[in-house]
């Protein structure tokens, strides 16, 4: 096969990965036809993750983005964060998520399509008990990333499984063995059929990143990701591909498909950034920077 041919099959691929929607859009709409993504996320020490977190949200086409933190990280997130509609959260002693931010939570979750949860909430234990009692109890669809995924560190099958919504989870190796409890080498051994087994285990979207990232489904359809390179592996573009796929849950594909697109899509921002700057100097605002491009890209296939 010429490689002409090769980038003509995956032209075409990209092409029912994304709907029409996310390409073109009528000139009759407003933003809340593209949906509300809500994203809690964020600790003192740990503020660039909720904010390129909703940032990506938006440059996915998420039509209202709303950004939930612990109030001691107020005011540096919502300087940053200028279409960005950024809410305080009462917080535990140590700057974390508390009972008393979900409780603060109830009136924008009732206003949202989508809850990104887990960019930078840390692994104290008031924080792990909020992240695990949203899981449990909100009736919408979740992206579950980073410390958001830590929180059910050991105790994936007793926890996990019990999300009431539909349940998104983004792990890199790590923190797939972590929530596991095997080592890295077993998961990275098999990633296809780790992704599978969690997958229809836990009745959860799998996306194992890494190299060739790994979509799995609960009902056991699985793909393998080709786009992104190198030089993704950098602080923050996980923090990405969360508001992403959250993004295009609230636009309306259902979980498969906005993990399966958004994980596409963000590794093309990644080959369009690398294309610019190079891989060894890439870092995560620069994919961030590259996102409207790659929906362009997509659209022009």
């Amino acid at each position: 096969m010429t490689s002409s041919s090769f980038r003509d099959r995956q032209a075409e691929k990209s092409r029912s990965l994304i709907p029409p929607l996310f390409l073109s859009r009528r000139p009759d709409t407003h933003k809340g036809d593209y949906g509300h993504v809500l994203v809690v996320a964020g600790s003192i020490g740990l503020t660039g993750a909720p904010v390129l977190c909703a940032q990506a949200a938006l440059r996915a086409g998420a039509g209202l983005v709303t950004l939930a933190v612990p109030e001691s990280v107020y005011f540096i997130v919502a300087s940053q964060s200028t279409e960005v509609m950024v809410h305080p959260l009462p917080e535990s002693p140590t700057g974390t998520l508390s009972p008393h931010s979900v409780e603060r939570l109830a009136s924008l979750l009732l206003k949202a399509d989508v809850l990104a949860l887990g960019p930078g909430v840390s692994r104290e234990p008031s924080a792990v008990k909020a992240v695990q009692h949203l899981v449990e109890t909100v009736d919408l669809p979740i992206v579950l990333d980073a410390d958001g995924i830590g929180a059910f560190a050991g105790a994936a099958r007793k926890k996990l499984g019990r999300a009431k919504g539909s349940l998104v989870i983004t792990p890199h190796p790590g923190e797939m063995a972590e929530l596991l409890g095997v080592t890295v080498q077993t998961v990275q051994r098999d990633r296809l059929e780790i992704a599978r087994k969690v997958a229809k285990e836990l009745k959860v979207t799998v996306v194992l990143k890494g190299h060739r990232t790994v979509v799995a489904s609960p009902a056991g359809k699985t793909v393998v990701n080709k786009t992104g390179n190198p030089g993704m592996a950098t602080a923050g573009t996980g923090d990405l591909l969360t508001g992403m796929i959250a993004a295009l849950i609230a636009q309306g594909l259902d979980p498969f498909s906005a993990a399966e697109a958004g994980v596409y899509l963000h590794g093309l921002a990644g080959d369009l950034a690398a294309a610019k700057v190079g891989q060894v100097g890439l870092i995560a605002s620069d994919v961030l920077d590259s996102i409207p491009a790659a929906f362009h890209r997509a659209a022009k296939r």
